[in-house]
């Protein structure tokens, strides 16, 4: 038995025509209410840290032994120079940072 076959066209021309007709029925629609705004998150404003430089003396097994201020390199220097050969390992001179708090 064959089937109709249905003109895809015809039917969607019907379908829109009805559309426009049952809008042009409808009473006119209330204004919409304005959709409630999100509030933006504050980021959070990160705390300033504030760092001191300080020259430390570390032993081989990093071990700061001593902290000279930031002018201070030459006594460092030396200082690590004197541990060096004193005390048969190396040592040496690196930059640390620290938290001021106030």
């Amino acid at each position: 038995m064959a089937r109709k076959i249905l003109n895809r066209r015809e039917l969607r021309e019907a379908s829109d025509a009805a559309e426009r007709s049952e809008v042009d029925e409808k009473a006119p629609k209330k204004p919409a209410k304005k959709a409630a705004t999100k509030r933006k998150s504050r980021a959070k404003v990160a705390k300033e840290v504030r760092l001191k430089a300080f020259w430390g003396v570390f032993s081989q097994s990093l071990n700061q032994v001593v902290a000279f201020e930031y002018g201070e390199r030459e006594l460092a220097d030396k200082k690590a120079a004197e541990l060096s050969e004193s005390k048969k390992s190396p040592h040496f001179v690196q930059l640390v940072k620290k938290v001021i708090e106030e």
